[in-house]
This record gives C-alpha cells, structure tokens and sequence, in this order.
C-alpha cells in the first residue's frame, strides 16, 4: 500500500508593526507551480485582516492589495520570518 502525506504547514509570527506586537498566522497553499501563503492578523480594533504572500526570486511578497501601511512596512520581516520557519518544515518527511 503506497500512502502520501502532504504536509500542511502552519505557523504564527509575532512581528513588531504600528508599535505593537502582532500575530501574523500563516498558512502555506498548494498551488501548482507557485508558493503561497495566506496570512492573516488582527487590527486595532480586533477585526481580521486576509492577505497572501507569493514567492518571487526568491523572497516572500506581499501580494498588492488595500492594506493598512503597517503591515507593508513589515513586508521584509514577514519575509525573514517565513524563511527561518520554513527552514523547520524542509526536513520533514512527506511520503512513506
């Protein structure tokens, strides 16, 4: 019996922006051809805020949309921080 696992990765990242810390949570998609990320964080005001990052030679991009300056500005730690993370999920196994 051949099984394939595919592994979903997830993981949150508190990042300093508009001088608070924030958790930016992030969830990797499975599209063919392209790496993709969904992210979402919280306002103010408690209200959630969607956005996705694709990877572009590479480094982690926010894709253009209405969003507040604050995350923008932080578009190169959200960067770093995906990198470092996905460090962790290279080494897992994904077929048995």
């Amino acid at each position: 019996m051949y099984l394939q696992f595919v592994k979903m990765v997830q993981f949150t990242l508190l990042v300093k922006a508009d001088g608070r810390r924030r958790e930016f949570n992030f969830r990797k998609l499975k599209v063919p051809d392209e790496e993709l990320f969904n992210v979402n964080v919280c306002n103010d005001r408690g209200d959630r805020i969607l956005f996705s990052m694709q990877k572009k030679e590479d480094a982690w991009r926010i894709i253009p949309g209405q969003l507040p300056q604050w995350i923008l500005q932080n578009e190169n730690n959200l960067d770093e921080g995906i990198k470092k993370e996905m460090v962790n999920w290279q080494d897992l196994p994904t077929t048995h």
